[in-house]
């Protein structure tokens, strides 16, 4: 594993593409596949990437304040890949969830950790309740304008939201020649709204100043758990059975004669956003 923090402020474009011509308007896309993801909870908490202890240092360095002992609000927790991290590291932590297939495997995988049914654009939390507020691969799902104002709600004078998401690390050749194969058969580049989200799509009011940092890391997988990681992302999940089973097959074949061995490198840039409040 390899980590590398850097700061800076991005560039991006808008973080939702457009369907193709004769297909489904934009948001009812969007809503099948934010809740595409409740059929396949199990696949996804067993072959979704993690995130670097990096990623935690930099969060920590930004806010000013360790997470042990922070309370922490990880909204969008999923099956509580980010929330148990955020556990481990000493953090007091509430989970919120708006998936019954989601919430169900994270409550199975972490019954110690509260899991609350809800969404960010209206947050089943009081008011000045929380240090953190955090969103893991799951800030694009919400609407800024509603979202926002619910995360400055519950935080406390002081806390802090942040947003993070798991980037493919294009610059490396075979996961740029993966992510070609992926636009050409489904039409549409996968990882562009989560790559291109920067301060200006992430709070389009401009209320909050965020800083942008990015951490590179990389796990060794074997091929077949990199073919179930992708087959969880959302656009696969909408996809017919025989679309999305016919794309595997044909990538699998494609990663062994890359990789021999069976076992891929899956390099990642978590890019995370951080905004503070008021004191």
């Amino acid at each position: 594993m390899t980590t590398s923090p850097s700061a800076t402020h991005p560039t991006g474009a808008d973080p939702t593409p457009e369907p193709p011509a004769g297909q489904p308007t934009a948001e009812p896309v969007r809503t099948a596949r934010a809740h595409s993801f409740n059929a396949a909870a199990a696949q996804y908490a067993a072959n979704r990437p993690s995130y670097p202890p990096a990623l935690f240092d930099a969060i920590e360095d930004l806010t000013g304040r360790p997470l042990t002992g922070t309370r922490v609000a990880d909204i969008g927790a999923g099956t509580g890949i980010a929330t148990a991290l955020l556990h481990a590291r000493g953090a007091d932590v509430v989970a919120v969830e708006p998936g019954a297939g989601m919430a169900a495997q994270f409550r199975r995988g972490l019954p110690g950790i509260p899991v609350i049914r809800g969404i960010g654009d209206d947050l089943p939390l009081t008011d000045a309740s929380v240090d953190l507020v955090t969103y893991a691969q799951a800030w694009h799902w919400t609407d800024p304008a509603r979202a926002v104002p619910e995360a400055l709600r519950v935080l406390r004078p002081g806390g802090a939201l942040a947003l993070w998401w798991n980037t493919d690390a294009l610059d490396v050749p075979w996961i740029a020649e993966a992510a070609a194969r992926t636009g050409r058969h489904f039409g549409i580049d996968i990882s562009a709204e989560k790559r291109n989200v920067d301060y200006r799509t992430a709070d389009p009011s401009g209320t909050l100043d965020f800083t942008r940092r990015t951490v590179r890391w990389s796990r060794r997988v074997p091929v077949d758990t990199h073919l179930a990681n992708i087959g969880s992302h959302s656009v696969f999940l909408v996809q017919g059975a025989e679309h999305t089973a016919s794309f595997l097959a044909e990538e699998r074949e494609n990663l062994l004669r890359a990789f021999p061995d069976g076992f891929v490198e899956e390099v990642y840039e978590v890019v995370l956003l951080l905004a503070k409040t008021p004191a």
